[in-house]
C-alpha cells in the first residue's frame, strides 16, 4: 500500500512546490537600498548647458527617479504612465538616462514628450550600478530625508501606480515627508 501512495506523495510535493514558485512575483527583486540613504551623484543635465545635478539638492522633497533608455522597448511602454504620474503626483520625477546616446534620448523625449523635472546623464551606467539597477526601466521613490523608501523593477502600470506609487506618496505627505 506504501509503495503506491509514494509516487502520489511525491508528486503532490511537487505540485505544491511548483504552485508556491508561481505565486511568486519575478518583478519583487529584493533591493538593498531600501530604507537605506540614496547613493550620491551629481551627473550632466540632459539639455542642461554644462548644468550638473547632484542627489544631495534634492533633499527636503519627495521625489521619483525612473531610470529609462530610448533603445528600451518597455521604457516606451510604460512613458505614458510616468507622465500620467508626474501629472498626477505632485512630486518631481527625475529621469536617469541610462547607457544612452543623448542625441538618442533628446528624440525619444521630443517625440514621446518630457514628463521629467530633469533628466540625468548616465552613458556607461556607473550611477545605475550605484541605484542596483537590474535593468529599465526601474522606478525608486526617495523621501524628503534622501531615504529609498521604493524600487519597482519592470514598467510602470497603471495598477502598480494606483496601488503602490500613490498610496507611499500620500503616506509619505502624511508624515510631512514633504509629498
Amino acid at each position: 500500500m506504501m509503495r503506491r501512495l509514494l509516487p502520489l506523495a511525491l508528486f503532490l510535493a511537487l505540485a505544491v512546490a511548483l504552485a508556491a514558485g508561481l505565486s511568486h512575483d519575478p518583478r519583487a527583486l529584493p533591493s538593498a537600498l531600501v530604507g537605506q540613504a540614496a547613493p550620491a551623484f551629481e551627473l550632466p543635465v540632459l539639455d542642461g548647458a554644462g548644468r550638473r545635478l547632484a542627489a544631495n539638492e534634492l533633499r527636503g522633497q519627495v521625489w521619483l527617479f525612473n531610470v529609462w533608455a530610448s533603445w528600451c522597448a518597455p521604457c516606451q511602454a510604460e512613458h505614458p504612465v510616468v507622465a500620467d504620474l508626474a501629472r498626477r503626483a505632485r512630486v518631481p520625477v527625475y529621469g536617469l538616462n541610462y547607457k544612452d546616446q543623448p542625441a538618442a534620448a533628446r528624440e525619444w523625449l521630443r517625440r514621446l514628450g518630457n514628463p521629467y523635472a530633469a533628466t540625468l546623464l548616465d552613458p556607461q551606467g556607473r550611477t545605475g550600478i550605484d541605484w542596483g539597477v537590474y535593468g529599465v526601466p526601474e522606478t525608486f521613490v526617495v523621501d524628503g530625508r534622501g531615504i529609498v523608501r521604493l524600487r519597482l523593477a519592470g514598467p510602470l502600470t497603471p495598477e502598480i501606480v494606483e496601488q503602490k506609487l500613490l498610496p507611499l506618496l500620500l503616506q509619505l505627505r502624511q508624515e510631512g515627508g514633504h509629498a
